[in-house]
């Protein structure tokens, strides 16, 4: 495996633009190093895209993320920030079952309000025919 990558190979491995790479960047989230104007991504920078990208897909916020990859830096590393990601998905989780049901309740709510309309409709056109 290479030591450093390009925007283009990691844009293709991780299925991001290059907007979404820069964005990263810009966010402090990555710091690939510079040759002239082109960017060069370390291992690390990989490793990071690669965590940015599973927590994009858990639903966690940019902030969110900075949270668990600084957690990383710090004093307690990989273990710290283990126990931190494991609290944010607990809370993630509890935020999507709240969903959940309230969107179940909705759909509930709205299989009724539809079953009326539709009474109603054979009611007006019994009452049209009759």
């Amino acid at each position: 495996m290479a030591d450093t990558f390009s925007m283009t190979q990691l844009a293709r491995e991780f299925d991001l633009t290059s907007r979404a790479i820069r964005y990263y960047e810009q966010e402090g989230l990555i710091a690939p190093s510079r040759r002239g104007r082109t960017r060069v991504f370390s291992l690390r920078d990989r490793t990071r895209l690669r965590l940015i990208n599973r927590g994009r897909r858990l639903g966690f916020s940019i902030a969110e993320i900075r949270e668990i990859l600084d957690l990383y830096d710090s004093r307690d590393g990989e273990r710290g920030q283990l126990a931190h990601f494991i609290r944010k998905i607990r809370e993630r989780r509890a935020s999507l079952e709240v969903q959940r049901r309230d969107i179940d309740a909705i759909l509930e709510e709205l299989d009724r309000v539809e079953a009326a309309c539709l009474d109603q409709l054979e009611a007006v056109a019994r009452s049209a025919n009759g």
